[in-house]
């Protein structure tokens, strides 16, 4: 059963087939969460929010949509909004503690997570959508509300940032 077959039967009521999404999206959304921010139990709350919200507004959902575009942007705003509720939460300044999401063993890793946590959010936000949780242009431009061109721009120029404070990052 794909994505979009299951949450069209969760649209249609069949709640039982969102164990299958929650099995296959809670760890890709624990870390979306915490690339963001640097707080695991935060990231598990707003995990448990995006599901529950999934289920809230299930009826919105139109079939044949990309269920993974859908979760995302739910994601989102549950990420903004938890930010509205607390302004004096910070965004991500150092780099995540996510255990088993990645091996750390290796010190060049951990110069890209630290030049990533410096980028500025629009260019993080699409590389973390790209190249984290594999998304294509048109479907970052979905999420989003950009341009496919214009995502293109953003993760061309999100590189050459991101590749200028790896280098400023690993030679410190």
């Amino acid at each position: 059963m794909t994505d979009e077959q299951a949450m069209y039967a969760v649209s249609q009521g069949d709640l039982d087939k969102a164990a299958i999404l929650y099995e296959r999206y809670k760890k890709s959304l624990l870390n979306f969460f915490l690339y963001r921010q640097n707080d695991r139990e935060n990231a598990r709350d707003l995990t448990q929010q995006v599901f529950l919200r999934m289920l809230r507004y299930r009826h919105t959902y139109r079939e044949g949509a990309s269920f993974r575009t859908w979760i995302l942007e739910i994601a989102r705003n549950v990420f903004f909004d938890h930010l509205k509720q607390n302004p004096t939460f910070s965004d991500l300044t150092e780099i995540p503690d996510v255990g088993e999401s990645y091996d750390e063993t290796d010190e060049q890793h951990q110069y890209l997570h630290h030049a990533l946590a410096q980028l500025p959010e629009q260019y993080r936000e699409v590389l973390l959508l790209s190249r984290f949780q594999n998304m294509n242009y048109e479907e970052i431009g979905q999420t989003l509300g950009l341009s496919v061109a214009n995502v293109k721009v953003r993760v061309f120029r999100a590189m050459q940032k991101l590749r200028d404070l790896y280098f400023n990052v690993s030679s410190q």
